[in-house]
């Protein structure tokens, strides 16, 4: 899965610290994340035309083609981490026990507890 933003290198740091992991490839334009205990990566791609989606969709916007769901032991304080690495809370939030936030791409990403 490659996530499309206006800088992979920005966007990956993003989640490398977020989620504990490492670059294992990396171009100009392109890096790729690994969980260090193995896994399917994340990459990210740099896009110079890159429209950040709107959440909740709107008609005529753009819409988003993904989200990730993170699972956290602790939904309060896995927020303030990502918020402190440059995410923002979305305004709408559909679950008590979900947290929508957006990464520094803008694309809408969720925590969640078991």
């Amino acid at each position: 899965m490659a996530l499309d933003c206006p800088d992979a290198h920005q966007l990956a740091g993003f989640y490398g610290r977020l989620l504990g992991w490492k670059v294992t490839a990396s171009e100009p334009d392109w890096v790729l994340l690994r969980c260090p205990d193995g896994g399917t990566g994340l990459s990210f791609q740099s896009e110079p035309g890159y429209r950040p989606p709107v959440w909740p969709e709107r008609p005529q916007e753009q819409q988003k083609m993904l989200h990730l769901d993170i699972r956290v032991d602790d939904l309060d304080e896995a927020e303030q981490y990502a918020v402190t690495l440059g995410a923002v809370r979305a305004e709408y939030q559909p679950q008590d026990e979900v947290r929508v936030l957006y990464d520094p791409a803008g694309h809408p990403f969720c925590l969640f507890r078991d």
